[in-house]
């Protein structure tokens, strides 16, 4: 296959320690009467107060909405809106965890072409550019910044859903480590832990034909030589700075590191998109109400086992980005990564098995059937998946043997 890539991506990207303070010259730049989208902790912190302030004296109107909790239910995003047409917003700021950078995609969305959430459900549903859209993580997880997706939980919906287009990628992207220092360590965890399951689907995704459709067809259309780069990036920084930084969250090194690995991953998976483990893991969140990060991080392994004979050159590559020294077999350097990863996630506590999530043995036909049914994942696992073989998945991932997925179809790649 000739060599092709696509990269979907912020205009602005801006990354380093202090870089918050960049805020003001790039929001005068966009808009005068910005709606600013966060929740009740940070609104409360002083940093905040600062970055208001420096909105402020650059000449912007400023409306601040604090009321974005967990899982983001589309109720939340209409309250947002409302502040946002009371104000008369011509641009959207966003500063938070995943969830407050969706609520002010969506928000973005919704000021500009009217309707509510669910009018655009799906991929490629929304009609053209949104609101001008400034995005500043405070964790170092879903990479949210940078990518075309935002998920909101719908009461009138079983399961999550996302709206994907490449409209909703953000104007400006600032990534400030600065801003992490104060997560505490479970959450330094399942945010890095679901920024390396990104960025390890995102490499390990299938190829598709590069035809002149393909980037017309799919927002997330498959594994590239850009989006390769930035996975490999990110599985090497991710790799490097996750368990430091849970063990000491002063680290400034590794709290650095893995936002850098976060952002990339989030560049990764932005174009190539995610698999099997985001698939399942939108049921079993569903069940448990664990958190995304944790559910992912948990599947990853098994998935990975599961694709194994499929990507076994690609899991091999991911293991030298994580340090291994790449001695063997490809498919025993393939079983090594699978390994490290377990091995990286236990580490810092990711629970190992679904039953430890909270699953019972009784869902796990629900949590099949349902998995199989968000086919924009599934279609972009790197080995078929059929009823049959994503029950088999899912009931490993209950028992934690990932042993008995070794031996299945060790078929030649396509």
């Amino acid at each position: 296959m000739s060599l092709f890539g696509t990269l979907r991506m912020p205009r602005n990207l801006v990354f380093g320690a202090g870089q918050r303070h960049a805020l003001p010259p790039f929001a005068a730049s966009l808009g005068q009467r910005a709606l600013v989208v966060t929740d009740e902790r940070l609104a409360a912190d002083p940093m905040f107060a600062k970055l208001l302030d420096g909105l402020t004296k650059a000449g912007l109107r400023v409306r601040v909405f604090d009321r974005v909790i967990a899982e983001l239910p589309v109720a939340c995003i209409a309250e947002a809106v409302e502040a946002g047409r009371a104000l008369g917003a011509d641009l959207v700021i966003g500063i938070g965890g995943g969830s407050c950078l969706d609520a002010a995609k969506v928000a973005a969305l919704l000021l500009t072409h009217g309707g509510t959430a669910s009018d655009y459900y799906g991929e490629f549903r929304v009609p053209g550019p949104v609101l001008p859209l400034i995005c500043i993580p405070t964790t170092s997880g879903t990479g949210s910044e940078v990518t075309p997706v935002a998920v909101v939980t719908d009461p009138d919906r079983a399961l999550k859903v996302g709206i994907a287009s490449p409209h909703l990628i953000s104007h400006t992207a600032i990534c400030d480590p600065e801003l992490t220092y104060s997560c505490p360590p479970g959450l330094t965890a399942v945010s890095g832990a679901d920024a390396l399951t990104h960025a390890i689907e995102a490499y390990t995704t299938m190829r598709r034909q590069p035809g002149p459709a393909l980037v017309h067809e799919h927002v997330f259309l498959g594994k590239n030589a850009l989006s390769d780069h930035y996975a490999l990036l990110a599985v090497s920084h991710i790799a490097a700075g996750l368990k430091r930084a849970c063990d000491d969250g002063a680290d400034i090194e590794a709290r650095g590191r893995l936002m850098l690995g976060a952002t990339a991953a989030g560049l990764a998976f932005g174009t190539a998109g995610t698999a099997a483990a985001h698939a399942v893991q939108y049921p079993v969140g569903a069940m448990t109400h664990t958190p995304h990060g944790a559910g992912v991080a948990t599947l990853m392994p098994y998935v990975m086992t599961f694709n194994s004979a499929w990507c076994a050159r690609e899991l091999a590559e991911i293991g030298k980005a994580m340090g291994l020294a790449g001695r063997g077999t490809q498919a025993e350097q393939a079983a090594a990564t699978v390994d490290e990863v377990d091995r990286l996630f236990a580490a810092i506590a990711i629970p190992r098995t679904l039953a430890a999530l909270g699953v019972k043995e009784t869902q796990l036909p629900q949590i099949a059937e349902q998995s199989m049914g968000i086919t924009r994942l599934i279609k972009n696992n790197p080995r078929p998946i059929d009823d049959a073989s994503m029950m088999e998945l899912v009931q490993a991932a209950y028992s934690g043997d990932r042993m008995q997925l070794r031996s299945e179809d060790k078929a030649d790649r396509p």
